[in-house]
């Protein structure tokens, strides 16, 4: 199953959002445009449909309705949040697959509690869920849960709600997966507090076999790394270990306390790259990271997703990312801010763009400046009198 629309009302920085997501998508804009917001919204998804979710937590661990709401909103305006799903042929047998449509929209009541004021579930363009009904109307309680959280309502399209709960968001922090309590991190950390947790709980034979592939990869990122691995210290934690060479004859060891960012870093995202499960979602994956490994990136994540068929969806403020000449004006995200808030564009829609790429213009030198920040050259008068 693979996101192929997505549409946002009132949500975040975005006033109104409707665009087409292909396999891979690039996010470009200046700071505080809404690039996490907008991968917030898949999350939000994930976080509706996730055990130990659904649409009260999902909007309490964002802040509450008010903090969600865009700023140019009208009060007490209804968020909307809409995908449209594709879902390939289940075996030879068959010979369609399925469309899916699922959309919701909210807002808080007098005790600011976020209330359902739409879902809608399609299904090849028939009816399978519609919100509010009869019952909710009898019991308009019932509108403080989504039947996508629920399991004994969303048999018709669990599938659907199994695929938002497999979506996953990486922005590894390296001083969490050093911090001697990661272990008491709450489960999948998507900022890498209990992620040597993750590794050490995954089957030790998938997990190696993912190891040797990420440290042949880290090898060439890092030409003194020798191999790397999983342990336990007296207490049971697990820690990854790995060996350097050195000016002694069997080299030296070290733990992830020494790692550098760009390798704590570089060993996640290698990590959930590999991982399976739905789509990916990754914050500025070129931090930390040499230029000359940046500008692998796009085609390391495009030969990954030839194994695991997952999308990837990322931001990025890198040149050198976007100067990969396999990625497509369709896979590139313009983030514009407005006064009525962020505008979202599709790269191939700009009119110049194509003749600048004619011209002999790399994809960064073409959309990068779009983004910008005006006056940008002001801030090397910082300090001045």
């Amino acid at each position: 199953m693979k996101i192929r629309k997505l549409s946002l009302k009132n949500w975040k920085n975005f006033a109104t959002v409707e665009v087409e997501i292909p396999d891979r998508l690039f996010l470009v804009g200046p700071n505080a445009s809404g690039k996490s917001n907008f991968l917030d919204a898949f999350r939000f998804l994930r976080d509706l449909a996730s055990s130990g979710g659904g649409l009260q937590e999902a909007v309490r661990r964002r802040g509450g309705v008010s903090a969600i709401r865009c700023l140019a909103a009208r009060r007490n305006s209804d968020i909307k949040l809409g995908v449209e799903l594709e879902q390939p042929p289940e075996g030879k047998q068959s010979s369609e697959g399925k469309r899916w449509v699922y959309e919701v929209a909210f807002h808080q009541d007098k005790q600011g509690r976020p209330i359902l004021q739409k879902e809608r579930v399609l299904q090849n363009g028939q009816t399978l869920l519609d919100r509010p009904n009869g019952e909710d109307r009898a019991d308009p309680e019932l509108l403080t849960q989504t039947h996508l959280e629920q399991v004994h309502v969303n048999r018709d399209f669990r599938e659907m709600a199994t695929f938002f709960a497999s979506i996953r968001y990486l922005h590894i922090v390296p001083q969490l997966v050093r911090e001697p309590d990661r272990s008491t991190a709450r489960d999948n950390d998507p900022f890498g507090g209990d992620f040597l947790e993750q590794l050490a709980k995954t089957r030790e034979k998938t997990r190696q076999a993912r190891l040797n592939r990420i440290t042949a990869v880290l090898r060439v990122a890092v030409p003194q790394l020798q191999e790397i691995e999983l342990w336990r210290d007296k207490r049971g934690t697990p820690h990854l270990r790995g060996k350097y060479k050195h000016w002694r004859p069997h080299g030296k060891w070290q733990t992830e306390e020494q790692f550098s960012d760009g390798t704590l870093r570089l060993l996640g995202l290698l990590w959930a790259v590999l991982d399976e499960g739905g789509p990916l979602l990754l914050e500025e994956p070129e931090l930390s990271l040499h230029p000359a490994v940046v500008r692998m990136l796009p085609q390391m994540l495009a030969r990954a997703q030839r194994r695991s068929n997952r999308q990837i969806f990322l931001s990025t403020h890198s040149a050198d990312l976007l100067h990969d000449e396999g990625i497509g004006l369709d896979e590139v995200l313009l983030f514009i801010p407005q006064k009525e808030g962020t505008e979202v564009k599709p790269a191939a829609s700009l009119e110049d763009v194509s003749p600048l790429l004619e011209g002999g213009l790399s994809l960064a030198d073409t959309v990068l400046p779009k983004t910008a920040p005006e006056r940008a050259e002001q801030l090397a008068l910082f300090g001045d009198k």
